[in-house]
Protein backbone atom coordinates (compact mmCIF):
# COMPACT_ATOMS: atom_id res chain seq x y z
CA UNK A 1 0.00 0.00 0.00
CA UNK A 2 1.33 3.30 -0.87
CA UNK A 3 0.44 6.37 0.85
CA UNK A 4 0.63 10.18 -0.60
CA UNK A 5 -0.52 13.83 0.21
CA UNK A 6 -1.99 15.86 -2.26
CA UNK A 7 -3.68 19.36 -3.21
CA UNK A 8 -7.09 18.16 -4.64
CA UNK A 9 -8.49 20.73 -7.55
CA UNK A 10 -10.11 22.06 -5.33
CA UNK A 11 -7.59 23.17 -3.37
CA UNK A 12 -7.65 21.05 -0.26
CA UNK A 13 -5.03 19.12 1.55
CA UNK A 14 -5.85 15.14 1.65
CA UNK A 15 -4.64 11.79 2.65
CA UNK A 16 -4.70 9.08 -0.21
CA UNK A 17 -4.24 5.37 0.55
CA UNK A 18 -4.03 3.28 -2.63
CA UNK A 19 -4.00 -0.22 -3.29
CA UNK A 20 -5.57 -1.70 -5.68
CA UNK A 21 -8.14 0.56 -6.13
CA UNK A 22 -7.99 3.67 -4.83
CA UNK A 23 -9.37 4.48 -1.18
CA UNK A 24 -9.94 7.83 -0.07
CA UNK A 25 -9.70 9.03 3.60
CA UNK A 26 -12.89 10.52 4.94
CA UNK A 27 -13.83 13.86 4.04
CA UNK A 28 -13.53 15.71 7.26
CA UNK A 29 -11.42 18.70 8.25
CA UNK A 30 -9.01 15.75 10.46
CA UNK A 31 -8.82 13.70 7.83
CA UNK A 32 -7.38 16.31 5.36
CA UNK A 33 -5.13 17.84 8.10
CA UNK A 34 -3.02 14.94 8.59
CA UNK A 35 -0.80 16.27 6.20
CA UNK A 36 -0.03 19.12 8.86
CA UNK A 37 0.21 16.39 11.49
CA UNK A 38 3.58 15.32 10.44
CA UNK A 39 5.40 18.11 11.68
CA UNK A 40 2.52 19.80 13.92
CA UNK A 41 1.65 16.42 15.82
CA UNK A 42 -1.35 14.84 15.40
CA UNK A 43 -3.41 17.51 17.96
CA UNK A 44 -1.10 20.45 16.90
CA UNK A 45 0.46 19.94 19.74
CA UNK A 46 4.52 20.89 18.28
CA UNK A 47 7.24 17.75 18.16
CA UNK A 48 10.57 16.93 19.52
CA UNK A 49 11.53 19.25 16.57
CA UNK A 50 12.43 22.50 17.68
CA UNK A 51 11.52 24.12 14.70
CA UNK A 52 7.90 22.90 13.91
CA UNK A 53 5.77 24.95 16.75
CA UNK A 54 2.23 23.91 18.50
CA UNK A 55 -0.92 24.78 16.84
CA UNK A 56 -3.34 23.49 19.05
CA UNK A 57 -5.20 26.08 20.91
CA UNK A 58 -3.89 29.53 19.58
CA UNK A 59 -5.94 31.96 18.63
CA UNK A 60 -7.80 31.09 15.58
CA UNK A 61 -6.95 34.33 13.52
CA UNK A 62 -3.69 33.69 14.32
CA UNK A 63 -3.22 30.26 12.76
CA UNK A 64 -5.51 31.99 9.54
CA UNK A 65 -2.42 35.19 9.41
CA UNK A 66 0.08 32.62 9.63
CA UNK A 67 -1.37 30.57 6.97
CA UNK A 68 -2.12 33.63 4.36
CA UNK A 69 1.58 34.64 5.05
CA UNK A 70 2.99 31.68 3.92
CA UNK A 71 0.72 31.59 1.11
CA UNK A 72 1.13 35.23 0.06
CA UNK A 73 5.03 34.65 1.10
CA UNK A 74 5.53 36.98 4.17
CA UNK A 75 6.52 33.85 6.01
CA UNK A 76 8.80 32.11 4.02
CA UNK A 77 9.12 27.95 4.69
CA UNK A 78 9.36 26.33 1.32
CA UNK A 79 7.22 22.94 2.19
CA UNK A 80 4.85 25.28 3.86
CA UNK A 81 4.85 27.50 0.80
CA UNK A 82 3.98 24.93 -1.66
CA UNK A 83 1.28 23.42 0.89
CA UNK A 84 -0.59 26.18 1.25
CA UNK A 85 -0.19 27.70 -2.67
CA UNK A 86 -3.71 27.23 -3.90
CA UNK A 87 -5.85 27.06 -1.08
CA UNK A 88 -8.53 29.11 -0.03
CA UNK A 89 -9.17 31.53 2.28
CA UNK A 90 -12.54 29.86 3.64
CA UNK A 91 -10.54 26.76 3.32
CA UNK A 92 -7.58 28.44 5.65
CA UNK A 93 -10.04 29.85 8.31
CA UNK A 94 -11.19 26.48 8.42
CA UNK A 95 -7.98 25.05 9.45
CA UNK A 96 -7.27 27.46 11.73
CA UNK A 97 -10.51 27.16 13.32
CA UNK A 98 -10.01 23.28 13.74
CA UNK A 99 -6.58 23.34 15.42
CA UNK A 100 -7.47 26.49 17.76
CA UNK A 101 -9.96 24.00 19.06
CA UNK A 102 -7.44 21.62 19.88
CA UNK A 103 -6.14 21.45 23.67
CA UNK A 104 -3.78 18.78 24.03
CA UNK A 105 -1.43 18.70 27.09
CA UNK A 106 1.40 20.57 27.04
CA UNK A 107 5.16 19.72 27.46
CA UNK A 108 7.26 19.97 30.08
CA UNK A 109 9.33 23.43 30.39
CA UNK A 110 12.74 23.15 28.86
CA UNK A 111 15.69 22.86 30.41
CA UNK A 112 18.82 25.49 30.26
CA UNK A 113 22.48 26.00 30.80
CA UNK A 114 22.02 29.64 30.69
CA UNK A 115 24.11 31.60 33.25
CA UNK A 116 21.28 32.93 35.94
CA UNK A 117 22.96 36.38 34.34
CA UNK A 118 21.23 35.77 31.10
CA UNK A 119 18.41 34.59 32.76
CA UNK A 120 17.64 36.66 34.60
CA UNK A 121 18.13 39.52 31.33
CA UNK A 122 15.26 37.26 29.80
CA UNK A 123 13.25 37.52 32.52
CA UNK A 124 13.10 41.06 33.00
CA UNK A 125 12.40 41.92 28.79
CA UNK A 126 9.50 39.39 29.41
CA UNK A 127 7.76 40.61 32.27
CA UNK A 128 8.96 44.72 32.21
CA UNK A 129 10.23 44.85 28.93
CA UNK A 130 13.70 47.49 28.52
CA UNK A 131 12.30 51.38 28.42
CA UNK A 132 16.14 52.37 27.44
CA UNK A 133 15.51 50.53 23.94
CA UNK A 134 11.50 51.22 23.85
CA UNK A 135 11.13 47.43 23.59
CA UNK A 136 7.65 46.71 26.14
CA UNK A 137 7.63 43.19 27.55
CA UNK A 138 6.44 40.11 25.81
CA UNK A 139 3.45 40.27 28.43
CA UNK A 140 2.26 43.41 27.35
CA UNK A 141 0.99 42.28 24.17
CA UNK A 142 0.98 38.61 24.53
CA UNK A 143 -1.30 38.35 28.05
CA UNK A 144 0.12 38.06 31.69
CA UNK A 145 0.23 34.01 31.45
CA UNK A 146 1.96 33.97 27.82
CA UNK A 147 -1.42 32.44 26.73
CA UNK A 148 -2.25 34.59 24.02
CA UNK A 149 -4.97 37.43 23.63
CA UNK A 150 -8.05 37.06 21.37
CA UNK A 151 -8.19 37.18 18.03
CA UNK A 152 -4.76 37.10 16.95
CA UNK A 153 -1.75 37.17 19.35
CA UNK A 154 -0.11 33.89 20.04
CA UNK A 155 1.09 32.13 23.52
CA UNK A 156 4.30 32.03 24.07
CA UNK A 157 4.24 29.11 26.41
CA UNK A 158 5.23 25.44 25.20
CA UNK A 159 7.53 26.76 22.40
CA UNK A 160 11.21 25.63 22.03
CA UNK A 161 13.42 28.34 22.83
CA UNK A 162 15.18 27.51 19.18
CA UNK A 163 11.78 28.36 17.43
CA UNK A 164 10.93 31.77 19.48
CA UNK A 165 14.74 32.78 18.82
CA UNK A 166 14.64 31.69 14.65
CA UNK A 167 11.10 33.84 14.42
CA UNK A 168 12.88 36.88 16.51
CA UNK A 169 15.90 36.70 14.13
CA UNK A 170 13.39 36.33 11.49
CA UNK A 171 11.46 39.26 12.11
CA UNK A 172 15.11 41.64 12.81
CA UNK A 173 16.47 40.82 9.81
CA UNK A 174 13.11 41.35 7.73
CA UNK A 175 12.92 37.72 6.59
CA UNK A 176 9.45 37.37 8.16
CA UNK A 177 6.93 39.29 7.44
CA UNK A 178 3.46 40.67 9.25
CA UNK A 179 0.72 43.06 8.29
CA UNK A 180 1.73 46.64 8.78
CA UNK A 181 2.43 47.74 11.08
CA UNK A 182 4.58 44.97 11.69
CA UNK A 183 5.20 45.34 15.44
CA UNK A 184 7.27 42.88 16.17
CA UNK A 185 9.81 43.73 13.12
CA UNK A 186 9.82 47.08 15.10
CA UNK A 187 10.63 44.92 19.02
CA UNK A 188 12.79 42.53 16.92
CA UNK A 189 15.28 45.45 15.26
CA UNK A 190 16.02 46.54 19.13
CA UNK A 191 17.15 43.18 20.51
CA UNK A 192 20.54 41.70 20.24
CA UNK A 193 21.50 38.39 19.70
CA UNK A 194 21.85 37.88 23.67
CA UNK A 195 18.61 39.50 24.24
CA UNK A 196 17.09 37.34 22.02
CA UNK A 197 19.22 34.17 23.24
CA UNK A 198 18.21 35.29 26.88
CA UNK A 199 14.59 35.74 26.30
CA UNK A 200 14.16 33.22 24.09
CA UNK A 201 15.36 30.88 26.69
CA UNK A 202 13.65 32.13 29.48
CA UNK A 203 9.88 31.75 27.43
CA UNK A 204 10.65 28.11 27.13
CA UNK A 205 11.33 27.48 30.66
CA UNK A 206 7.73 28.68 31.23
CA UNK A 207 5.17 26.02 32.30
CA UNK A 208 1.75 26.20 30.79
CA UNK A 209 -0.87 27.56 33.53
CA UNK A 210 -3.84 24.92 34.19
CA UNK A 211 -5.87 27.35 32.08
CA UNK A 212 -3.80 28.11 28.93
CA UNK A 213 -6.85 29.88 27.10
CA UNK A 214 -5.52 33.05 25.28
CA UNK A 215 -6.91 36.19 27.29
CA UNK A 216 -10.03 38.00 25.82
CA UNK A 217 -10.64 40.03 23.07
CA UNK A 218 -9.82 43.78 24.26
CA UNK A 219 -8.55 42.71 27.75
CA UNK A 220 -5.10 44.23 27.24
CA UNK A 221 -4.25 47.88 25.89
CA UNK A 222 -1.03 47.23 23.11
CA UNK A 223 1.82 49.09 23.64
CA UNK A 224 2.06 49.61 19.88
CA UNK A 225 -0.03 49.53 17.20
CA UNK A 226 -0.06 45.75 15.19
CA UNK A 227 -1.73 45.24 11.86
CA UNK A 228 -2.53 41.95 13.06
CA UNK A 229 -4.52 42.73 16.10
CA UNK A 230 -7.88 44.61 15.41
CA UNK A 231 -7.42 47.77 18.22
Amino acid sequence: MSAGIFVSSSGALSLAHAETSSVRAPDTIAARVQACAICHGNQGEGTDNDYFPRLAGKPADYLYNQLKHFREGRRKYAPMNYLVTYLSDDYLREIAVYYANLHPPYPAPEPSNLPPSQLERGRRIALHGDSSKNVPACIACHGQALTGVEPAIPGLVGLHADYISAQLGAWRSGIRHSAAPDCMHTVAIQLSDTDIRAVSTWLAMQPAPPNAAPAPAGSLKLPLSCGSQPH
